[in-house]
């Protein structure tokens, strides 16, 4: 495994790239979340690639236009379609001997994917969608993930004591049970865009939710509760810096890359 930076065009724009070399016939493209860099919060996405690439699949990772050493301006993740699609160029540019592809992102970076219906990948791998309106980011958490939060709580003797003791602030609690009871919100339409561009692609489709993320939680509050596609990180947090959910993400990610080489050996 070899690591070198690629600099690639995207509409006028030099984007800046990382490519962890593989022999592999398949590839990881790595899409950031937020504003994050392509090392990902924490590195994680650096430790990642550097990891997938040693077990022979090659992974390229960027910025898009104004983040990082990229430049242009940054039109979010609603805007960054073509962004994916030149990245996506890029990688198979640099690895001509690459047949299939899965895109993986966190956070805005899979609703960019799924808004994208895909953005020309062969499969996607999706973690925690960010389905909240530009007005909705200090929304409370859906009614699912407060009722989730009180029932681990009410199995802690410790938080049992404080309660029995009085040392709980009982209007934070009384506004906490209000919240448990409130119907489900409706949908945002970014939500429902989401779900459309879903819909339009026909590659395999992994939704990954860290089990203690809000926004994962907002996700499924919103999302059919009975689709087979969904998997839960227990005990997870966001960016599943956990030691367990590091690994559990890194399996899942290594079994889509696996699927994707049995189909292109099917076809073959």
């Amino acid at each position: 495994m070899s690591r070198r930076h690629v600099t690639f065009a995207c509409e006028g724009s030099a984007l800046v790239g990382t490519l962890d070399r593989a022999s592999g016939g398949v590839g990881l493209l790595i899409v950031s979340g937020g504003n994050e860099t392509r090392a990902g919060a924490f590195s994680g996405n650096a430790h990642l690639a550097a990891r997938i690439a040693s077990a022979g699949y090659p992974v390229f990772r960027f910025d898009r236009r104004g983040v990082g050493d990229s430049e242009g301006d940054n039109g979010g993740f609603r805007r960054s379609a073509e962004d994916i699609g030149a990245a996506l160029a890029a990688f198979r540019g640099e690895c001509p001997a690459l047949s299939r592809i899965v895109a993986f992102g966190n956070c805005d970076a899979a609703s960019a994917l799924m808004l994208a219906g895909g953005a020309g990948c062969d499969g996607l791998v999706l973690s925690n969608p960010w389905t909240f309106e530009d007005d909705q980011s200090d929304a409370p958490p859906p009614p699912a993930a407060i009722r989730a939060r009180y029932a681990e709580k009410l199995k802690n003797p410790r938080e049992l004591l404080r309660l029995l003791r009085g040392q709980v602030d009982y209007a934070k609690l009384l506004r906490g049970l209000a919240g448990a009871v409130a119907p489900p919100a409706a949908p945002s339409g970014l939500a429902g865009a989401m779900a459309g561009g879903v819909d339009r692609f026909t590659g395999p489709t992994r939704i990954l939710i860290a089990e203690r993320d809000r926004t994962g939680q907002a996700f499924l509050a919103g999302w059919n509760a009975g689709d087979p596609r969904v998997q839960l990180c227990p005990a997870a947090s966001h960016a599943y810096v956990e030691t367990h959910a590091s690994e559990w993400l890194f399996r899942q990610l290594m079994a889509a890359l696996a699927d994707e080489q049995a189909r292109q050996l099917d076809v073959g």
